[in-house]
């Protein structure tokens, strides 16, 4: 991290040393002065378990020394840029590290014959003990958490208000979580119309916008294929072949279904309005659900933002000038 507290210090250098420079460090020449730099507006982006990977990216940034001015989140986008701005970042991270499958499994409460499989009030009480409280009205920085209309499909930017409501609402999962009731509008998951939002960071006029895509490297760019549908009747067909399909469980082809969704909505949407800058974090064999592989998907976000670091300075540099 940077070293403030040399830069404070006073601490005047040596003359007599040779070559040494004879000017104190607290007062340097103009010309050494380094001009601003331009706070960055990120679009964390939605992916389950993948959104580990924006922990990382954010410690990557504060060590660094590359100051956030706003955070957009969709889903868990939602959920980590909400405890950063909140100063939550490292309880979570800690959270997340200690996570294995069964106390994930411990976390979830089934929900009968509500709007998911999950209740998701576990988890809630979990957010309270560091979250409970906190308007997002009340944050240091622009916090916006994207969700959807359940009734409409409308995309709702909630920035105001509880920010445990509104990241609950943001990663609302259909047929996982049930959707939120607020304020008269049924919620849910954002990431089924805006996954990426970099346009909201656009709508509030933020000169540098990076985005964080946790699904970038799934499927790569659509193809069209050509199919000649079989006729054969099922009860012909292998054992083999008959159950390739229905292994994945009613679950496993709602998690993959909205994968594709996201993806898709993801590339015609940043199509549309690009980030300056987007972070792919390579995270395509890590799954929806696996929430227990926190310390590898971190790791790979950290990773992904140091080796983008380079452009990113240009950028605010660039920034700076105009």
């Amino acid at each position: 991290m940077l070293n403030w507290t040399f830069n404070r210090s006073g601490i005047t250098a040596d003359a007599s040393a040779p070559g040494g420079p004879s000017h104190s460090l607290t007062s340097p020449p103009p010309e050494q002065i380094n001009p601003q730099k331009s706070k960055i507006a990120l679009a964390l982006g939605g992916g389950a378990a993948r959104g580990w990977a924006h922990i990382g990216v954010l410690k990557a940034l504060d060590e660094e020394g590359i100051e956030v001015g706003m955070i957009a989140g969709t889903s868990i986008g939602a959920l980590v840029g909400g405890c950063y701005l909140a100063g939550k970042l490292d309880e979570l991270e800690t959270f997340a590290r200690s996570l294995t499958m069964r106390r994930i499994a411990g976390l979830l409460d089934f929900a009968i014959g509500g709007g998911g499989l999950f209740g998701g009030l576990r988890l809630t009480k979990r957010m309270q003990e560091h979250l409970q409280d906190i308007s997002i009205e009340n944050l240091d920085r622009p916090f916006v958490a994207v969700a959807t209309e359940v009734n409409s499909g409308h995309e709702v930017w909630i920035g105001e208000g509880s920010l445990i409501t509104a990241i609950r609402a943001s990663y609302a999962l259909p047929g996982i979580f049930e959707p939120i009731k607020s304020n008269n509008r049924t919620l849910m998951d954002g990431a089924l119309v805006n996954p990426v939002p970099v346009s909201v960071c656009r709508a509030h006029e933020q000169q540098l916008v990076v985005a964080v895509n946790l699904n970038y490297d799934l499927y790569g760019r659509s193809a069209v294929i050509k199919h000649r549908a079989d006729n054969q009747a099922i009860d012909n067909q292998p054992q083999a072949e008959r159950h390739v399909t229905t292994r994945l469980g009613m679950t496993g082809v709602m998690v993959q279904a909205f994968n594709i969704i996201q993806d898709r909505i993801s590339r015609a949407r940043l199509a549309g309005d690009p980030p300056d800058l987007a972070l792919h974090p390579k995270l395509n064999d890590i799954g929806l659900s696996e929430f227990h592989r926190a310390g590898e998907a971190i790791d790979r976000g950290y990773l992904e933002t140091k080796s983008r670091l380079s452009e990113l300075k240009r950028l605010q540099d660039v920034m700076v000038r105009s």
